[in-house]
């Protein structure tokens, strides 16, 4: 018998905007703090003591009572960081991990992470590296050693050159894209993110003072950017467009005569660069093969390429990325880490060396990682396709999977409510069939909602069983 999240002792009704996220008030607060002392009977060095206690807190204050010691603490945030939005994929996983632990049966559906360990390899050489005391700081944009290997790693798998120089590995590939659109973004400046995107790309944005300008995709068109639509909002403003491919969250790869059309618009715009998000590169089922954007004529010098080893090695936990491009904005971006995180860790890029090594596109352990996820993905596309009032774009790559549920919505569930958006749907999964999934919303898509099948067949299986259920509940109801 399914647990209902209403009724669970200690477990309250699931409110992704309200509970997950907080509030995003950019209001000031203040917060008193009153100090009552008396005098009487204390030594002249004590109430010297005193007096100088008063006088740093009235300093360090801005309102000060006339007829009482309270003090006034303004805790008011940057108007930048309460533009930015919490990541939903964040909080979902989060509270979906806080509903396990508590004893809830929740299948987690929501995180981006593979369910392989590392590649024993790799693994064993950030033992070593333990075990050999290589402990210590590395130079700040990354040890020459993994940067050598990245360098021929981009040359024989991407078609691009480059130099050691050219390169900075940082904590995570999601490092590396938020210095980039800081280093190149000026405030006032546009940033070009088709949709659906990744939830983070528009708030890097908004953290640079830049305006991200958001261009929708249909599911019919497997959700990949038209070209005509892009030339047609690229302004004076535009200094960034994003690119993900594979992507997140849709699956979606861009095949290479589509990277040709879009980069001959972006050519026609001298101050417009391209950031080619290219994490799940491996992750990609044949026919489809990738290509790197800036092997492109014309587009090396205006590209700036990130790439990383959490999704196709399995090394999430490893915090390991890189970015590749023309020296003047690499070094851009490595000044910004050197005075904030320096380098990523020695013992993650010794892993990162072992990780490259394993061969052509991961070698052996990469491809049957991928043989898994195609078949995980087969099963999916195959069963939610024979369900009523559900659309699917059959993705190409990574391991995600973005269906239109919207015939769903205007619905009014009996004991939880009206279904009016991907966020309510998602509540609803997520309390009438223990099932987390990301709401389309999050990715800028309210139609959709995001399945990671990041996750053995098995718990795929069961988890479609639960919605499947949830669902044909949903259309009694209607």
């Amino acid at each position: 018998m399914a647990v209902s999240l209403h009724n669970s002792t200690g477990i309250s009704r699931v409110g992704f905007d309200s509970q997950f996220l907080g509030s995003h008030s950019a209001s000031k607060a203040s917060v008193s703090v009153s100090f009552h002392s008396s005098l009487t009977n204390l030594s002249l060095k004590s109430v010297e003591t005193s007096k100088q206690q008063s006088y740093r807190i009235a300093a360090m204050s801005k309102a000060e009572s006339s007829s009482s010691d309270q003090v006034k603490l303004d805790i008011s945030l940057s108007p930048r960081v309460n533009s930015v939005k919490p990541s939903k994929t964040v909080a979902i996983t989060d509270h979906a991990t806080a509903l396990a632990q508590a004893g809830v049966p929740v299948i987690r559906l929501a995180a981006g992470e593979p369910d392989f360990d590392t590649p024993a390899i790799i693994a064993e050489a950030g033992i070593n590296a333990i075990r050999e005391g290589y402990t210590r700081y590395t130079p700040n944009a990354g040890t020459l050693e993994l940067r050598t290997a990245i360098c021929h790693k981009l040359k024989e798998e991407n078609g691009i050159s480059y130099s050691h120089d050219q390169i900075v590995v940082s904590n995570g590939a999601k490092q590396s894209i938020l210095q980039a659109v800081l280093a190149v973004c000026s405030p006032g400046d546009e940033v070009i993110i088709p949709a659906p995107y990744w939830v983070s790309y528009p708030e890097m944005a908004r953290l640079a003072d830049a305006t991200p300008i958001i261009l929708p995709t249909l599911i019919c068109d497997n959700f990949l950017l038209d070209p005509e639509v892009l030339e047609s909002k690229i302004s004076a403003k535009s200094r960034l467009l994003i690119l993900c491919s594979p992507s997140n969250p849709t699956g979606s790869f861009y095949p290479k005569k589509l990277l040709e059309k879009i980069a001959e618009i972006v050519a026609k715009h001298p101050r417009l660069l391209v950031l080619s998000d290219e994490i799940y590169e491996h992750i990609i089922y044949a026919p489809a093969t990738h290509t790197s954007f800036a092997s492109l004529p014309g587009m090396w010098e205006r590209t700036l390429t990130v790439n990383g080893f959490s999704k196709a090695f399995a090394m999430t936990g490893w915090r390991l990325g890189y970015i590749a491009g023309p020296k003047h904005f690499v070094a851009a971006c490595n000044k910004i880490q050197s005075q904030s995180t320096s380098g990523a860790s020695s013992i993650a890029q010794k892993a990162g060396v072992a990780a490259l090594g394993l061969g052509y596109a991961g070698g052996e352990a990469i491809s049957t990682m991928v043989e898994a996820f195609r078949e995980r993905r087969d099963f999916l596309v195959k069963s939610f396709g024979e369900l009523e009032g559900v659309k699917i774009s059959e993705p190409q790559g990574a391991f995600y999977l973005f269906i239109d549920f919207s015939s769903y919505y205007g619905i009014e569930a009996e004991g939880f409510g009206k279904i009016e958006n991907s966020e309510s749907l998602c509540r609803y999964f997520l309390d009438k069939a223990q099932v987390a999934l990301v709401p389309g919303d999050a990715f800028g898509d309210d139609s959709c909602i995001r399945i990671s099948y990041a996750a053995s067949l098995t718990t795929l299986q069961a988890a479609f069983e639960r919605i499947k259920k949830a669902l044909i509940s949903l259309r009694w109801q209607a």
